[in-house]
Order: C-alpha cells, then structure tokens, then sequence
C-alpha cells in the first residue's frame, strides 16, 4: 500500500432549539439567534432542514481528543447564545414532545427542494444524528473499508441511542429515529462495491437520471462523502453525553485502522450479506445494548457486553496507535451507565411511578437533556 491514510477525525452533531419555558421546540428561532450562534462558533454552526435544528461541525483535527474538546467548546458556546433568548440546546436524536407538523422547514433552496421532492416524509425529519468523518485519501482504499466497516454499524448504533421518544409517547425502541429515516430513498446499509470506478458509475446512472445530483444525497448509514477524502459515518444517534460521541468516534476509526492493517497483510474482514447486517441493525434499533447482537460464525445471539469486549480487545492495537485507547475504553462506561435512552426512561419512569402524569414526566425528560448536553 503506497501511503498510510490520515485518519483525521471530524464530528458533526446535530441539535434541537428548545423553550426553557415551555421545554417544546423552537418553531421559529429568530434571525439574531443564527447571526450570534454562528459568529460565536467561527462559522461551525449552520441552519438544518428544519429551523428548530442547528448544526455544528469541527474542523478537521488530529486526534478523537481534539475533536472532543471542540465540540465541547461548541455545545457551551451555543447554549451560551441559546441562553440569552430564554432557550436552550439538546442533543437528542428525536424530541421527548414535539409534533412534526408544527414544525417549519428552513427557508433554503436546497431544503425547499428537499420538502418537494419527498413531500410527508421529508417534512417528518424531526431526527438528529452525529456524523463522523474519518481521513482515507485514497478513493480505492475508501470504497474498500467503506465495504468491510458496515459489518460494525449496529455495534456503533447500539452504544449511541438517544430516541425512545416520539410524539409523547414510549415507542419501545432505543433509537425510533431511524424508524423515520428509513422511510427516505437511498437509506440504510450501503452497497457493496469492487472499486470506486464502479460505485461513481452507480452514482453517474442516478445523476445522469437527474434524481440526484452527487453523492451527499445517498443518505447510506456509511458512505464517501462527496466534500472530502474521508469515509463519513452517519448511523449513530447524537449522543447527549459528550464523552459517549467521542468513544462512538474513536470506535469507528479503530474500525478503520483495523481494516486498514489487515490490507496491509493481504487480509481482510470477512463479507457478510446485508441482510444478516441488516438484522443486527435492527436489533440495535430496537434495543440498543440490552438484548446482545447475533454473532454470525456462531449462528447465534451473543450479549453486548462480550462482544464489546471481544471488540475493544481486536481494537486497541490501532487505537493505541491513533491515541484514542482511553475513549475507545469509554464504550464499557456507556454500556454500565447507560446510554442516553436508557437515562432518558429512567428519568421518566421515576416521574412516573412518583405519581407525575406523562406530560409533565416527559418535560423532566427535557431538563435532564438540557443539563446533559452541556455537562463536561
């Protein structure tokens, strides 16, 4: 292999605009609040498809720790600004309470486009995710990994969950937000690929058709993202706990490095189809650690807590080397204290059996993410 890819790190999360007050959303957050939240972020922060969303990303940085301490640094200064208008941040990957047909796309061509073209199910994106970019320069390199690497994305899903919630009510699953992203076209797993020559031309057909116009809108749980060399993770809940989005990114760029070394070896991570992937997928979505993965060699369903193990024992040598073994590690806290979705029906079962009524137990379910989100 002629060169070692970078492996940069660069994380976008996604956030919800709530009311102090109210603890509903934000339907028309006012101009001021945009102009102060992306001066007071250098221009990291962006308007989603929806005007109660706001987006920020890093700059592309070093290290998982790097890019740690900037989101961290970008939660505090949003809320910051959040603050002065009587609201605040979460990060949740769907609202505890909010209705989607209240809510007001933003007022951008591209989203316009967006809402006419998929009508209902574009304007039910009521959902945030974290994305995580991980430096592969070389195109053939970036297809390759992008192959083998979808085999972990219900293991990165299932310690990232943030969404029981919808409508106000229990949904049973751990992560419901991608019950609602599914519902769009070209979604879910990505296609398997023997080159980048054949994965551009699948993408020059739908271009040439005129549905899409580049790669960005293949919205795969994995995919090369069009606006770098990077490979772009996108499976994963926004993680309320800080902490817990930098072990998600530390894990998938393990993966890659992992990936990367056995190349390097002339080995490789064995091809299982997507629709045995697609089942662990769901098992994560639907919940999250606590009920184990299938372990396809074995033919069957083997607990979370071992197969991290197995997991985070195959991935500290790479680790090591990318200086992202304590946050790797971090995975175990996640799956002891719970992830966001866990936290989040405890708060509101507590409420519950002390005789609150579900309205007000799911606004409690607001506080603890406005807290969480800006807790270091």
């Amino acid at each position: 292999m002629a060169t070692t890819p970078s492996f940069t790190i660069g994380i976008e999360e996604e956030y919800l605009l709530v009311d102090r007050a109210t603890r509903d959303l934000v339907i028309e957050p006012p101009e001021e609040l945009l102009e102060r939240g992306e001066a007071a972020t250098d221009g990291r922060m962006t308007t989603e498809f929806l005007q109660s969303q706001l987006e920020i990303g890093t700059t592309k940085c070093a290290s998982v720790a790097e890019a740690a301490t900037e989101i961290l640094e970008l939660r505090a200064a949003l809320a910051d600004v959040a603050g002065e208008f009587g609201y605040a941040i979460i990060a949740a990957s769907t609202h505890p309470i909010a209705q989607w047909l209240s809510q007001l796309p933003t007022r951008k061509e591209r989203y316009e486009t967006l809402a006419r073209d998929h009508q209902a199910v574009a304007r039910r994106l009521l959902i945030c995710g974290m994305h995580v970019h991980v430096g592969i320069d070389d195109d053939e390199l970036r297809v390759d990994l992008m192959n083998q690497a979808s085999y972990f994305l219900p293991h990165i899903l299932a310690l990232s969950t943030s969404s029981p919630f919808w409508h106000g009510n229990h949904t049973g699953l751990k992560s419901y937000r991608l019950s609602v992203f599914d519902e769009m076209p070209r979604t879910g797993l990505p296609e398997n690929f023997a080159s980048w020559a054949e994965y551009q031309r699948h993408v020059d057909v739908l271009s040439r058709a005129g549905v899409l116009e580049d790669g960005s809108k293949l919205w795969w749980d994995l995919r090369p993202s069009c606006r770098f060399p990077t490979l772009e993770m996108r499976i994963a809940d926004v993680c309320t706990t800080a902490a817990h989005g930098a072990t998600l990114a530390a894990l998938f760029q393990s993966v890659l490095w992992m990936l990367w070394d056995l190349k390097r070896t002339n080995q490789r991570w064995r091809h299982y189809s997507n629709m045995l992937v697609q089942e662990n997928r769901w098992r994560a979505q639907r919940y999250g650690t606590d009920a184990g993965l299938i372990d396809f060699g074995l033919g069957t369903i083997v607990p979370f807590n071992d197969l991290l193990d197995e997991l985070i024992e195959l991935l500290a040598p790479g680790a090591r080397q990318l200086r992202c073994l304590d946050e790797l590690r971090g995975a175990r806290s996640i799956v002891e204290t719970g992830t966001s979705a866990h936290r989040q029906l405890a708060v509101y079962e507590k409420a519950m059996t002390e005789g609150a009524e579900a309205d007000e137990a799911l606004k409690l379910v607001v506080d603890f993410l406005i807290e969480e989100t800006v807790a270091r």
